[in-house]
């Protein structure tokens, strides 16, 4: 029983009013409360046990019910205050539940607003960067101003999705082209009646093994190295591009990153370091492509040369002009220099297939493109014209490479073996199945070395092959994933590749 019966209807068995708060309670509870306390238990005020004043109650019992006194009766008064009790257990676990579904809904939408301000802040950012590199750039490295940067083409490429207008293959660039051409040949064939002193022999390559392997060039939280290149005047920087939307520049002799380029909005599929300048170009599904200049870490030229993913990259042989492949069946010839998009051409006999992959020829005149639809073809780059188709392959061409000496052509698709073509005869003369054990050989890059001695393979694992032999050399089964992209460095001294599990591997000889 309660110090007060305010909630009862009958007195307490020796009831006692207290002067202080009016109040009536039972004389052995008060009495009790005062001891410990010595104050009136409903208003506070001091109170002792002589101020407590007797009521005097006729000793009335009320009898109970008849219908109480039975044992089907009590059982029954058992059963109604248990199902009461029931009743409401489950009307506090209902609102139990209700409260618990609005903290959840609460939370989500905290974590939602938080990873809207994220990524508010991060475009933010990303448009703080590319309104610095509207601004002229001060102290500069000299090889910079060897890509100049328009403030009005800039401002025009940084509108998204705005169309670049065509500036047409002049008779000058066409001249240029051709001049440069004609260099290529004559040294090429100059060139191919020896093989240069300094190359590394095919038995010191069977020797080759993992001298280096280098992690952090890119976000851990983002797992994936997509692309490779090595300059080719110093062999020691190093270009990958990266799951994490970045591009950087690593130079092995100092194992330390020197530079990281940050503008796309997506993940960097292909890059290329100008062979000659501290130039470094990237492309991305983002359908732009960018022009860094390495020494300030700061982009130059933004080419929109596209209006879907960039699948395609190479730079032609002057080091002025770039030759781009997309998703939207489109290949482009732009000017690194001026930013000016001077040609884009669709195939007419191939509508609704997308190109995959690029590469120009060594001459600079021809290039090859890959298609989703399992053909190589060969374009005039004069007459912007397609003059031969190569089909063989089963599934989209994911890689191509000329070898040096201009007359072969190495295509892979995802159909797990690389073919060797014949330029002049226009036609297959080798195949390479690279299947092992029933298991599918996923082929994500070729290339020849400079010499076209060599041509190494990147996939499942790396491989090296013996040109015009075509003998295997050397496997490399280092990498935890797949391969992406596989280099040589100048005369074969080293080999680098890059791969999925976010390294890069550099093999060779120590001594």
């Amino acid at each position: 029983m309660s110090l007060t019966c305010a909630i009862s209807n009958e007195l307490p068995e020796h009831p006692v009013i207290s002067p202080v708060s009016g109040c009536i309670f039972e004389r052995r509870l008060i009495e009790k409360y005062l001891q410990e306390n010595g104050t009136d238990p409903i208003n506070g005020k001091e109170l002792t046990s002589e101020q407590l004043i007797d009521i005097k109650t006729n000793p009335v019992v009320k009898p109970k019910a008849p219908t109480t006194t039975s044992i089907p009766a009590i059982l029954k008064q058992l059963q109604d205050e248990w199902d009461a009790l029931m009743l409401h257990s489950f009307t506090q676990r209902h609102q139990l539940q209700i409260a618990r579904q609005e903290l959840s809904h609460a939370l989500y939408q905290h974590d939602a607003a938080c990873r809207v301000i994220g990524r508010l802040t991060k475009e933010l950012t990303a448009a703080r960067e590319a309104l610095v590199t509207l601004k002229p750039q001060t102290g500069v490295a000299a090889n910079a101003t060897a890509i100049p940067q328009p403030a009005m083409a800039m401002e025009a490429a940084s509108i998204p999705n705005q169309p670049m207008e065509q500036a047409g293959m002049t008779a000058d660039v066409i001249q240029k082209l051709q001049d440069k051409g004609t260099i290529l040949t004559q040294e090429r064939k100059r060139r191919g009646r020896s093989v240069p002193e300094e190359l590394t022999s095919a038995e010191r390559i069977r020797n080759f093994h993992t001298e280096a392997s280098h992690v952090g060039l890119h976000s851990a939280s983002i797992p994936g190295i997509l692309s490779l290149d090595i300059q080719a005047s110093d062999t020691s920087k190093i270009l990958t591009g990266g799951s994490d939307k970045n591009a950087a520049v690593f130079n092995k002799d100092m194992e330390q990153v020197i530079a990281v380029f940050k503008g796309h909005t997506k993940k960097v599929t292909k890059v290329i370091y100008h062979p000659e300048e501290d130039v470094v170009i990237t492309a991305s599904p983002d359908t732009t492509i960018r022009v860094w200049n390495v020494g300030a870490s700061q982009q130059v030229q933004l080419l929109r040369a596209h209006d879907a993913p960039v699948t395609g990259l190479s730079l032609h042989p002057t080091g002025d002009y770039v030759l781009s492949t997309s998703t939207d069946q489109h290949w482009a010839f732009s000017d690194i220099r001026t930013g000016k998009l001077l040609t884009k051409v669709a195939d007419q006999n191939s509508i609704g297939i997308s190109l995959t992959t690029a590469q120009l020829h060594p001459d600079g005149l021809i290039f090859g493109t890959g298609t989703s639809d399992s053909q190589i073809k060969i374009w005039d780059l004069k007459e912007q014209s397609n003059v031969a188709n190569f089909s063989g392959h089963t599934g989209p061409i994911t890689a191509i490479s000329f070898s040096e000496n201009g007359y072969y052509l190495a295509t892979a698709a995802e159909d797990s073996c690389v073919r060797l073509w014949d330029l002049r005869k226009l036609k297959t003369f080798r195949t390479l199945n690279l299947d092992d054990d029933n298991k599918k050989y996923e082929v994500r890059d070729l290339c020849f070395d400079q010499s076209g001695t060599y041509l190494a393979v990147a996939g499942s694992d790396v491989r090296v092959y013996l040109c015009k032999q075509w003998e295997e050399l050397k496997v490399f089964n280092d990498h935890t994933a797949a391969a992406t992209g596989v280099r040589f460095g100048r005369h074969a001294q080293y080999i680098a590749s890059t791969s999925m599990d976010r390294t890069l591997k550099i093999y060779g000889l120590n001594n």
